[in-house]
């Protein structure tokens, strides 16, 4: 996602701030699916939106878990769990790629109906009760270090740039990606080597402030 979607969307110039770089380029890409089927009546939510109270328009990884996609681990998936009185947060892994992906959205097909389509359930790759205690843990406890993402091995983890990317607070995101100077208040830690000029030009902008 990050070199062959968000990369080549931000060259394209498409990228309108202050909203986040990410989200404005899945919705450009679920746009582009609805495009695509014109024939069909198609309903995309992304995984950023919200109602006016707050609340997220679809839990993604609960309707990942549906689909089959990625099962989603939460505190009921281990018996005699010893959190206590500690909210645990569940988190989706996948059988090929762990904890190194996101989901972005879904795309609904309201009125369709396929009665013979079989379901399909979420592959358990976490089955041990120790290991999707440490799973769940790394995941609430210690997220910043992405060693949760391992709890299955992948075929493919983030690239160092897209962990930089968002590692970094989101105020600083801009400026990273070299679309933005420091400000002359920014932390010292600052990223002085903009990822996107790592290994492409970017385009200027005319209409970018």
């Amino acid at each position: 996602m990050f070199d062959q979607a968000l990369k080549p969307f931000l060259q394209s110039c498409h990228l309108q701030p202050p909203t986040d770089p990410v989200d404005q380029c899945v919705a450009y890409h679920l746009s582009r699916v609805r495009e695509s089927l014109p024939e069909l009546k198609i309903e995309v939510i992304a995984d950023y939106e919200v109602h006016p109270n707050r609340r997220p328009k679809i839990l993604v990884q609960t309707a990942a878990h549906v689909a089959g996609a990625a099962y989603y681990y939460q505190r009921q998936d281990v018996e005699a769990d010893p959190w206590g009185t500690q909210h645990i947060s569940g988190v989706c892994m996948h059988p090929q790629f762990g904890g190194w992906f996101a989901i972005r959205g879904v795309v609904l097909l309201p009125g369709m109906e396929v009665p013979n389509l079989p379901s399909t359930k979420p592959t358990d790759c976490v089955p041990a009760r120790a290991d999707r205690i440490a799973l769940l843990e790394g995941f609430n406890f210690h997220w910043r270090d992405w060693t949760y993402r391992d709890a299955v091995i992948p075929q493919e983890r983030y690239s160092e740039e897209q962990k930089a990317y968002f590692s970094t607070p989101p105020a600083q995101r801009l400026t990273l990606l070299g679309l933005t100077q420091p400000s002359e208040e920014s932390s010292p830690a600052s990223p002085k080597h903009p990822i996107l000029t790592l290994t492409h030009k970017q385009p200027q902008n005319p209409n970018r402030a």
